[in-house]
């Protein structure tokens, strides 16, 4: 039974009593008003139309539940693997375009083989990688990201997207004297809404309400308020030529970023074939991707600065044949009424022109379920996507064990990674094949499940068949549902996980752990919408400092403090032992990343003490030792023995001492040179030595 609970752990469920199953209906339930408007608002964030928040809410959240170890734990579209997927697909395609939508799901392919993979070989441990200082640096920033991000859609502004984020967000906080006050209307009212909810009755829905709520009164009010129109009833001239200066950027934005993408291909087809020719041409070919990207950086830079422009251009409308014309505000001609509305654009599609005298709404949802799909594989850019996966892969696993261990502790629930690994890898393959992008456990919906009382993963089924129904019969509905409403939401549900206080913590225990949490968050702010290569960089420098701490670990002469233990000369400014016996605590194992700092130490001591005839290597942090840290140790007692100074050890534990058996060294230096603790050994040695030297004796053991 416990193996068939191995391969389908949902098998834990049953027996389901009345109370479970009435408990996991309830909290389904109250989970899907959460889910239904947060995965809309995620999914744009990802840079995907809403409907396909929507459809990684359903196969995902019923794979994730059926073979993950946490009953209570919700999977689907999150903040932060939203921001990621977006920020790794932007360099590749348009957000929104059918590329774009192409490359999401290979990539939740990709994050879901990874993970998988992490699970089978039980690899979880990898995510100790991540320190906290650095998750808590980059969690921060990426909270702060998204946030952020969503400011445009608040005040009904323009944000498009370049290479450079904080150039981004600078351009829309110029454009706050352009707001749009009744879209800002809007998302104050939601705003307080869901807080007043919570305040007033903590159980109602708050976020499902203010969707309601304002989609019902954007739709009485026609709040939308859009035209599609050809360019020539346009009456501006420097408008329609700065629509097609416009035009002209767009394409080729398009244009370089498919360049960049077939040269990408074609360089890791040739790469893959191994020869050198190949492996030359695909150099030059990665060279002229660089410069292409470049080329498109300035191009991108040049359209923003274009469709701010255009949108800050405001029209007016005056009846016509065929249709409106439309007249920069301000310049009718004389005797000529206008409509009185302020028309700004809002897209371009070919040779129609969006204007819009209303706010941005999420309009047209497509109805109907996913249907099953291949994912299309993209074998050129896969490499490239590889490094943003693995980061994702880890982050995902990250957030949803940290959430799963934290519901553990109140449930007592035991918690397997590599099986949540497993299931989270799952959710995300079969999730690929039904247009799913990226999804991960969410700690704000696993939070509403533990709250409601969920008992069993059936919970997230039943939010799942939520969403399916909504797929079905309620998209319609959704039409009117204000763009910065789903901004809100996002806002709201991002800027809870900014922290300041671990690294504030973090500094007190170690302020160089506190200075790398710190470098990463600035890092991921500079570095976005590449946030990834933010963690990474966190990840590499703790590494660095890693490494450099094992090559230098603690290791000090010791001496007798005024309690009788034993602490560094050095740092408790004491009087030495003896001049014959220096005892020397070395905290690091002996390995081929330290074993130089080892000879160092040795050396220094018997530098420093020229009358001395033992050195007593206090060995308990010692936890093993290598072929390099042996020959090492042999080769320093040797140079010792030559100038008449002998080397013990005291406290070795015994995996090293085992090795040291093996390899004879414990029979060349001699059994008397091993103690089985430092106490031991200097009673003895100090006995012997400063006996021999008529030195006095160690005060610890001086009659009183």
């Amino acid at each position: 039974m416990n193996r068939l609970h191995a391969f389908l752990p949902f098998l834990r469920w049953f027996p389901m009593s009345r109370d479970s199953l009435r408990a996991d209906l309830l909290a389904g339930i109250t989970v899907a008003l959460v889910l239904v408007p947060q995965s809309m608002a995620y999914a744009q964030l990802a840079g995907l139309p809403v409907v396909y928040g929507l459809y990684a809410s359903f196969v995902p959240v019923i794979v994730a539940s059926l073979w993950g170890s946490s009953s209570q734990l919700h999977t689907g579209p999150v903040a932060m693997l939203s921001l990621m997927s977006a920020a790794a697909l932007i360099p590749f395609a348009a957000p929104g375009s059918p590329d774009f939508i192409t490359l999401s799901i290979m990539l939740a392919l990709m994050v879901g083989v990874l993970r998988l993979a992490l699970g089978l070989f039980k690899l979880g441990a990898i995510v100790n990688l991540l320190s906290s200082p650095v998750i808590v640096g980059f969690t921060n920033a990426a909270a702060l990201i998204i946030g952020l991000s969503q400011l445009s859609k608040i005040i009904g502004v323009p944000f498009p997207r370049s290479d450079f984020y904080l150039q981004d967000l600078w351009n829309v906080a110029a454009q706050i004297g352009s707001t749009h006050w009744p879209t800002l209307a809007f998302a104050i009212g939601a705003y307080g809404l869901i807080v007043g909810l919570k305040r007033l009755w903590p159980a109602a829905p708050g976020v499902l309400a203010a969707v309601l709520v304002t989609t019902a009164l954007s739709a009485a009010i026609g709040f939308e308020h859009k035209a599609e129109v050809d360019k020539a009833q346009i009456q501006a001239p420097q408008v329609v030529a700065t629509l097609e200066a416009y035009a002209e950027t767009s394409a080729l934005v398009d244009q370089l970023t498919r360049e960049i993408s077939e040269a990408n291909r074609e360089a890791a087809r040739l790469e893959n074939q191994g020869d050198l020719a190949s492996y030359g041409r695909a150099s030059e070919l990665r060279a002229e991707a660089d410069l292409l990207s470049y080329e498109r950086s300035l191009e991108k830079t040049r359209n923003s600065a274009l469709r701010i422009q255009l949108h800050g251009m405001r029209l007016e409308g005056v009846e016509g044949d065929p249709g409106l014309r439309f007249y920069l505000k301000g310049q009718l001609p004389p005797g000529v009424a206008g409509d009185g509305r302020n028309w700004r654009f809002a897209g371009a599609d070919g040779g129609m022109v969006s204007l819009s005298s209303g706010g941005a709404v999420v309009g047209d949802i497509p109805t109907g379920l996913p249907a099953f799909a291949t994912p299309e594989i993209d074998w050129g850019l896969m490499l490239a996507l590889l490094p943003a996966a693995i980061v994702m892969a880890l982050i995902g696993f990250m957030e949803a064990t940290s959430i799963s261990k934290a519901i553990a502790t109140t449930t007592g629930e035991r918690i397997n990674a590599s099986k949540e690994l497993v299931g989270q890898g799952l959710a995300n393959i079969a999730g690929s094949f039904f247009g799913s992008y990226t999804v991960s456990g969410s700690f704000s919906r696993s939070a509403v499940a533990a709250k409601s009382g969920a008992k069993t993963g059936l919970f997230a089924i039943i939010s799942a068949l939520a969403v399916v129904l909504v797929l079905l019969f309620f998209t319609a509905y959704l039409y009117a549902l204000p763009q910065s409403v789903l901004a809100v939401i996002v806002m709201m549900a991002v800027f809870g996980l900014i922290r300041i206080a671990p690294l504030v913590h973090a500094w007190k225990v170690d302020r160089t752990d506190s200075l790398i949490g710190i470098i990463t968050f600035f890092a991921t702010l500079a570095m976005a919408p590449a946030i990834a290569n933010g963690i990474l960089l966190g990840i590499a420098i703790t590494l660095l400092v890693y490494l450099v701490r094992s090559m230098k670990p603690r290791a000090e002469i010791v001496a007798r403090k005024p309690d009788g233990t034993l602490g560094g000369i050095r740092a408790h400014q004491l009087a030495p032992i003896s001049d014959t016996v220096v005892p020397v605590r070395f905290d690091g194992s002996l390995t081929f990343s330290n074993i130089a700092y080892f000879e160092d130490i040795v050396l220094e001591a018997r530098a420093d003490f020229p009358q001395a005839k033992a050195i007593l290597i206090i060995g308990s942090g010692i936890n093993e030792i290598d072929a390099s840290g042996e020959e090492k140790v042999r080769e320093v007692g040797k140079q010792l023995r030559s100038v008449g100074v002998q080397i013990y050890f005291s406290g070795l534990k015994h995996q090293v001492l085992s090795v040291m058996q093996r390899t004879g060294l414990f029979d060349e230096c001699g059994p008397e040179h091993f103690f089985s603790s430092k106490e031991r050994a200097l009673e003895e040695l100090l006995g012997r030595y400063d006996h021999e030297e008529g030195n006095p004796q160690d005060p610890a053991r001086a009659p009183a």
